[in-house]
């Protein structure tokens, strides 16, 4: 009897890297691999790596030496490294760090086999390109299910070029997965017991094939009986057009949370970032989306620091916040990226942009607080994802993304249910559950 070969895979990034990883997982288990959640236990350690954050190819680099002495132990490990700073960095990776084996890009990995073939040969392998083939074409089906939720691809690459950003480079070019696919992938998920799916994009609401835009794709998801939660990320203020907004008044199962970056509430800062909306664009598309759907609860993204933002300029940032009232967010101070048409302009001093971050986040963390705060005494409902730490307790999503913690001794994953919010704690909210 053959003995499974362990993989184990760490995931940086977003949630398209976490799917990635999935379909690498299920991928290499037509190789004979089976995960496990320990590196010194694994044949093959993979590393799925993201580049849009400070100092990424080193924190990979980092992670490499960190296995340097698991391989020297157990020499027939194999070592990956995946995703988009093996995109980015591709044969500088194999030149720097020895230990690793093989290098793919975010498109390419369909072809992890055939290079484990060659790596099995005693070669080196590497595939950073954007290959002619569809790599969804040559996936396996999927298995790997997180419980009732689940990813699923609909658009990757970007064609907006913002100036900070490295994905056009890595990811390529926006492309969309056809329709009929797309819906029979979710009526298999929906079979295993999905119930939630959101759809991932670099920049999903630019999703486009056959004629269909994303809103006709979530109103014919919203059609699949058992699927009863669609969301997607990440959008571009830009794409969103009016069938998508209307989508979010009149489909009951879109839920009423979106992620809409921002980035700045500088029209100046805006327009070097080629961001190519302005703040009066943007906020009146938040005032079209709340009058679709009054009880949405948006985020967004906020760079801080971002070469030649002054005072005037961060302050307009924060009166954008306090204009719109987010529910979340997430901020950064800019980094330069490599390669990005940014990264060659006069920076912010560093002490600066640390103190504009804190103020911002100060501001977006009371803003989060109040509206979870608002939640207290609602009914809401909860779709279990898990059994809670404590005894009678279950884990689980409301409507608006918000984690709650349900007192249900009788609870199973997979239930929606209706629950009463009883308390607002930093990250989450406590429920009882209601009788059906």
């Amino acid at each position: 009897m053959t003995t499974a070969k362990k993989l184990f895979i760490k995931t940086y990034g977003c949630q398209m890297n976490v799917y990635d990883s999935e379909r690498m997982a299920e991928t290499l288990g037509t190789e004979g691999y089976v995960a496990t959640d320990h590196a010194e236990d694994a044949d093959m350690v993979l590393l799925n790596t993201c580049h849009i954050r400070e100092k990424a190819a080193e924190k990979v680099y980092s992670d490499l030496g960190r296995l340097k002495p698991l391989k020297q132990a157990k020499p027939g490990m194999k070592i990956a490294v995946a995703g988009c700073v093996a995109q980015a960095e591709g044969e500088e990776i194999l030149r720097r760090a020895p230990v690793v084996d093989l290098v793919v890009g975010p498109q390419s990995y369909h072809r992890l086999p055939a290079m484990l073939a060659a790596v099995g040969q005693g070669a080196r392998a590497i595939d950073t390109e954007f290959p002619a083939e569809d790599k969804f074409d040559h996936l396996p089906d999927r298995r790997m299910l997180r419980g009732p939720t689940a990813f699923l691809t609909v658009q990757e690459g970007c064609d907006k070029f913002c100036a900070f950003c490295v994905v056009p480079y890595t990811r390529g070019a926006e492309v969309s997965r056809a329709p009929g696919r797309l819906l029979a992938e979710a009526r298999d998920l929906v079979a295993r017991g999905v119930r939630e799916i959101t759809l991932l994009g670099q920049n999903v609401n630019a999703y486009r094939a056959e004629g269909r835009g994303l809103a006709r794709l979530v109103r014919d998801l919203a059609r699949i009986d058992g699927l009863e939660r669609i969301r997607y990320t990440t959008s571009h203020p830009n794409d969103m057009e009016d069938d998508l907004i209307a989508a979010h008044g009149d489909e009951a199962k879109l839920m009423p949370f979106l992620h809409l970056p921002v980035q700045s509430g500088s029209d100046r800062i805006l327009k070097a970032m080629n961001r190519r909306h302005s703040v009066d664009h943007y906020l009146r598309l938040v005032g079209r989306i709340r009058a679709a759907r009054p009880d949405i609860l948006l985020s967004s993204d906020f760079i801080v620091g971002f070469p030649g933002e002054t005072d005037a300029d961060f302050e307009a940032t924060l009166a954008l916040i306090r204009a719109v009232g987010f529910g979340a967010a997430f901020s950064f101070r800019y980094s330069p990226r490599p390669g990005t048409p940014a990264a060659e302009r006069p920076a912010v001093d560093a002490a600066t942009s640390d103190a504009r971050l804190q103020v911002l986040q100060a501001l977006i963390t009371g803003q989060q607080r109040a509206a979870q705060q608002a939640m207290v005494g609602r009914e809401v409902r909860v779709l279990y994802e898990k059994a809670g730490r404590m005894p009678g307790q279950m884990v689980g999503k409301s409507d608006h993304l918000h984690a709650v913690h349900v007192t249900d001794p009788t609870g199973t994953p997979g239930e929606l249910v209706r629950v009463r919010i009883v308390e607002s704690a930093a990250n989450s909210l406590a429920g009882l559950r209601l009788s059906a």
